[in-house]
């Protein structure tokens, strides 16, 4: 039993780890230097959330075998998919930009380690992910993914090591501590547009695919659960609900780390004015010492390759499945050109834009606007595919799943309101 378990994991893990890149590394880390534990109460808003949005993507692509676009087109009229589409091209836009500051933060991690030019490892970092989405194996890369994801354990680690006061930390994680100021609610609408970001919709149901395409069942297709036994579709859909319910508790166990330790840290010491992952990593050097600095920077290095892909690939499966175009880093590039076209133009011109000496704050709070802007039409468009019976039949959103979903996307478009009201997002 737990064999099929750990074979499981891997969409929902790397689908929750990927949410923690470098650019909501930082987010989180301006969250606990700024405010210290203040918003560590969001870690419980966001973990039922995530999960129940994930697990409406998830069930999409194992009820149909198909990914959301290629549904998209099933399910809206011509207007619908225009629309869509124009909302898939700002979401690859989107994907590019946030490409580009994690491509920095991965030069400026390996510059902290003293091993070059930040410039240098920000190319080196893109050429090689680029190579590697293009000429490897989905078995690979999905391994690579997996090898990743346990980089941000690095933050735990630091967390611990820094961490005295877990009363303190308890009560501030069940009881919000509200501040009716700009800048407490500009924190708090970054961090929900960070962790409930529209490309993990995407990246989620194109993963799962992906994993049921390797699946000796279905040949070189994914085997929709409505094709499989009574008893392999339950023991599939409970070990995906075990990865996606995984995957989305990891990712929030990491961004309360992170939280943590910069409100333990950085906010104890008056160091509130930090603008990404890299400048977190230094200013905890004084303060926590070289190997709290040293692990934090391998986290964010670590999770900045395992996002680069999930990003050029989260848009671009979306898009190929919307022009009903074969997808998929397990089609080769002869079988899936569209595909792979549009995560080399994501990749090379991420890489592009991180050698221009752009400033990656900047890009990352364009990016926070723009997600903030998709995230609630992309919600609508899930819930309404998940909840079609002619798509999805007996697997259709339950009770529990219509409440999550729609709440989520409620909130997300609060979320998009008070990001103009409170004049955007910055770091």
């Amino acid at each position: 039993m737990w064999r099929q378990y750990l074979r499981a994991m891997g969409p929902g893990l790397v689908t929750g780890a990927s949410d923690d890149d470098p650019s909501g590394i930082a987010t989180y880390a301006q969250v606990g230097a700024r405010f210290g534990l203040a918003l560590l109460w969001t870690t419980l808003l966001t973990l039922p959330l995530m999960v129940g949005v994930q697990e409406i993507c998830d069930r999409t692509a194992l009820a149909t075998g198909s990914s959301l676009g290629a549904l998209a087109m099933r399910r809206f009229e011509r207007m619908g998919q225009v629309i869509l589409g124009a909302l898939l091209v700002v979401l690859i836009v989107a994907n590019a930009l946030n490409i580009a500051a994690d491509l920095v933060a991965i030069g400026s991690g390996m510059r902290l380690l003293h091993a070059g030019p930040a410039a240098l490892w920000a190319l080196v970092a893109g050429a090689v992910i680029t190579l590697l989405l293009i000429f490897g194996s989905f078995a690979r890369i999905a391994l690579v993914f997996k090898v990743l994801c346990a980089a941000l354990l690095s933050y735990l680690v630091v967390a611990v090591l820094v961490t005295h006061q877990w009363g303190t930390v308890l009560d501030n994680t069940v009881v919000p501590h509200l501040q009716l100021s700009r800048a407490y609610l500009a924190l708090l609408v970054a961090t929900l547009g960070t962790t409930i970001s529209p490309y993990l919709f995407f990246w989620q149901s194109a993963h799962r695919i992906e994993e049921m395409r390797e699946e000796s069942a279905g040949g070189a297709k994914a085997q929709p659960l409505k094709q499989r036994s009574p008893a392999r579709a339950r023991r599939k859909q409970r070990t995906s609900r075990v990865d996606v319910f995984t995957g989305m508790l990891f990712s929030n166990v990491v961004m309360f780390a992170i939280i943590i330790a910069t409100a333990q840290t950085l906010h104890a010491h008056h160091q509130t004015n930090i603008e990404s992952a890299a400048q977190a990593a230094s200013a905890l050097k004084p303060v926590a010492g070289h190997f709290a600095s040293l692990l934090f920077a391998l986290g964010f290095i670590g999770s900045g390759l395992l996002t680069v892909p999930v990003l050029a690939g989260a848009g671009s499966a979306g898009m190929a499945g919307l022009l009903g175009k074969e997808w998929g880093f397990s089609r080769s590039v002869r079988k899936a050109p569209i595909f792979y076209g549009l995560v080399a133009i994501g990749t090379v011109v991420g890489t592009a834009l991180s050698l221009l000496h752009v400033n990656p704050i900047q890009l990352l709070i364009l990016v926070a606007i723009i997600n903030g802007v998709v995230a609630a039409p992309f919600l609508i468009v899930v819930m309404l595919i998940a909840g079609s019976h002619q798509i999805m039949g007996r697997y259709v959103n339950g009770k529990l799943a219509k409440t999550v979903g729609w709440v989520t996307a409620a909130i997300m478009a609060a979320a998009a309101i008070a990001l103009f009201a409170t004049g955007g997002v910055s770091l």
